[in-house]
This record gives C-alpha cells, structure tokens and sequence, in this order.
C-alpha cells in the first residue's frame, strides 16, 4: 500500500511483489487502509494468560556470549 500510495504505479507494485499478472495486484487499488485500521481496532483481544515459558539456561548463556 505504501509503494503504491508513493508511486501512483500498480506496476511497479506488482513487479516488486512478484506477482504474474497485473490482475493480482488490483486489489491494492480497491484496499482501504483506513477501514482495515477500524476494523482491526473494533476487534477486541482474547483473554490471554502469561504462560508459564521460560528460557533454556544454556541457550541464553550462548546467546549472552556471542555479543
């Protein structure tokens, strides 16, 4: 959506995202980002616990020496 809202090109769009036909890439141009971003602020999160995950010591120990 950036790409094409900058350079006003579907082709370019369906060239960089690899698509075969020019007729994949018309659906940007009916997109709305706006009425995503609303839809997606109108959905409220699942009641998701913290888990109880931790870590392997020996894999933060070599993580932690590779700096």
């Amino acid at each position: 959506m950036h790409t094409l809202k900058e350079t006003h090109d579907i082709r370019k769009v369906s060239l960089w995202l690899g698509h075969a036909d020019l007729r994949s890439t018309e659906i940007y141009l009916r997109a709305d980002p706006e009425e995503k971003l609303e839809s997606l602020l109108a959905v409220i999160p699942p009641n998701i616990k913290k888990g109880k995950f931790k870590a392997p010591d020996k894999l933060m120990a070599m993580l932690q020496t590779k700096k």
